[in-house]
């Protein structure tokens, strides 16, 4: 058996009462743990191969923390606290990058994007979705919903209020992860798996979903919707919608240029190069028709926007008197056009 994994993570969550995980909180999660660690370990848990979460008793944890002492001091304080849990524990280890099988091992992945250790299209994340129950977030932490009911009467017999913040598959990310360098002005808009560049500020009204996010600094006042990564010192205003395109396999891929601008209620369905600006109320998707235009605002040519996907120094604009999308440019129309065909 190997002595590498993509992956590995001790955690504690909370599971119905079918034994079923409806939520997994990994504190230190590894990204290409050493083959010293992933050898202890492995033997330890009696570890078959593939991807696996295996759950493991407090005791265990004590022996594993031991074992680990002379190889991963931060592993083996970690697995020291572990012992004292009144929670279930899982060990979940990930020997590839392969579409996801269990819901332990959805949270590790949505933890390695939030932890920063891997970017937004870094992770295969097929699957992802049948695997996150959809469970009540409440000020007792999740509660499967077909319980939600009695523990809400349990609460109120003891003078108590069980608060219930939102119904989804998704937590806020703040609940397992802060990021270092960050402002939050609501942190119940960024979920787990969004990836938050230090020196990023997200507004009131920002909202970052999962496997998306900012690589900062920069000002998020608007959506970053899911497969959405933002380049550094851009700013996307109050109210747009930054939608992402289909690729192979499904995923959304889409990606903003460092120094963009996009306006308050604009969105894209294109990638932007560096130094993008797309005017307040506009929204581009990659069949729209675009006037480009030269240095002396003249006509060059029409064509999609698809075609000026991921190119810098543009300007996206809608005419105010025949409402047709117009783009300029810094450069020279020759040079973009030169660019255009070349990329074609």
């Amino acid at each position: 058996m190997t002595n590498s994994l993509f992956s590995l993570a001790f955690g504690v969550g909370t599971q119905n009462r079918q034994g079923n995980w409806l939520e997994v909180f990994y504190a230190q999660p590894l990204l290409n743990p050493s083959a010293e660690l992933v050898t202890k370990v492995t033997g330890k848990l009696n570890y078959t191969g593939g991807n696996q979460a295996i759950s493991f008793s407090t005791s265990q944890a004590t022996e594993l923390a031991d074992l680990l002492k002379s190889v991963d001091s931060v592993q083996a304080a970690l697995l020291t606290r572990l012992a004292e849990s009144h929670r279930p524990l899982v060990a979940t280890l990930i020997a590839e990058d392969a579409a996801l099988t269990s819901t332990p091992e959805a949270y590790l992945k949505l933890h390695l994007l939030s932890h920063r250790l891997v970017k937004p299209h870094g992770l295969n994340l097929a699957g992802i979705f049948p695997l996150l129950p959809n469970v009540a977030w409440t000020s007792q932490g999740a509660v499967d919903l077909a319980e939600l009911a009695e523990r809400q009467l349990e609460a109120r017999l003891k003078g108590e209020l069980l608060e219930v913040f939102s119904v989804d598959k998704f937590p806020k990310m703040t609940d397992y992860v802060v990021p270092a360098g960050v402002r939050l002005a609501d942190s119940a808009r960024i979920r787990l798996g969004a990836y938050v560049g230090e020196g990023t500020t997200v507004m009131h009204e920002g909202f970052i979903n999962f496997n998306a996010g900012t690589a900062g600094p920069g000002m998020i006042e608007g959506r970053v919707s899911a497969g959405v990564f933002v380049g550094k010192g851009s700013d996307l205003g109050g109210g747009c919608s930054t939608m992402g395109t289909l690729s192979g396999g499904g995923n959304i891929v889409i990606a903003v240029g460092e120094g963009c601008l996009i306006g308050a209620n604009a969105g894209i369905g294109i990638p932007l190069g560096d130094r993008n600006t797309v005017e307040s109320g506009l929204y581009i998707t990659a069949g729209t028709k675009v006037a480009l235009l030269d240095d002396k605002n003249q006509l060059v040519k029409v064509l999609k926007a698809r075609e000026l996907a991921g190119q810098p120094d543009l300007l996206f604009r809608r005419n105010s008197q025949t409402g047709a999308v117009e783009c300029k440019t810094h450069k020279s129309a020759i040079e973009l056009n030169a660019a255009l065909h070349a990329h074609n």
